[in-house]
């Protein structure tokens, strides 16, 4: 508790951050801007991992937007078929492909209002895309951010995901959002994760409303 005590919540919280993900980075896979957007998109209510295995598959096979924007629905369900809600994601994806290579000339529109308006991508995966891709000061919030910070009292449990966002964007540095989202998306997949979170080392279980709603 000495440490909480010479800093405030949100320094401590990052400085615990770096010294257990020092280089955080996203664990998608792809070689090129519309493959990250793609990725983000398919990775709702599944893994990461699960999609690595999938998109590494289609875009060998299917190496450019007219390859993909020709693939047929059926094809595109089957390559698709791990991932959960697979047949909607079969649809996004291949109009996501023609949408850049027929409406934007193959190059991916770096718009956050263009980006909202195609099929499956909404504000998460574009903050995501325009972080990753071009260092855009976002803080994008999956289920592991909105878990982490309603844990750790830097949202309540009744915000909605924008509502977190915003606070996050206030208690962070602007220069801060993306390594932050990075860090919070990791620490909620690999230790405070939402079944047998790895609580008995983190020095974080003082702030910690799991663990002191036990005591």
């Amino acid at each position: 508790m000495i440490g909480l005590m010479m800093m405030n919540k949100v320094e401590w919280i990052g400085k615990y951050l770096d010294e257990i993900i020092p280089k955080p980075r996203c664990e998608l896979q792809y070689q090129k801007d519309y493959e990250l957007l793609i990725a983000v998109m398919l990775s709702a209510q599944t893994t990461d991992k699960r999609v690595n295995q999938v998109t590494s598959v289609m875009f060998q096979k299917y190496p450019s937007l007219k390859d993909l924007k020709k693939v047929s629905l059926s094809e595109m369900e089957h390559l698709l078929k791990p991932l959960g809600s697979f047949r909607k994601k079969a649809l996004y994806t291949i109009e996501i492909a023609r949408l850049i290579d027929e409406e934007y000339d193959g190059i991916m529109p770096v718009n956050r209002q263009i980006l909202e308006t195609f099929p499956g991508v909404g504000r998460k995966t574009v903050s995501v895309v325009l972080n990753e891709l071009f260092n855009l000061p976002e803080f994008a919030v999956d289920t592991h951010v909105e878990r982490v910070s309603k844990r750790l009292r830097l949202a309540k449990e009744e915000d909605s995901v924008f509502e977190i966002e915003k606070k996050l964007k206030r208690k962070f540095p602007k220069e801060e959002w993306g390594r932050r989202h990075k860090q919070l998306v990791l620490f909620g997949r690999y230790y405070c994760k939402a079944i047998k979170p790895e609580c008995e080392n983190c020095k974080l279980k003082e702030i910690c409303k799991k663990e002191t709603s036990r005591s």
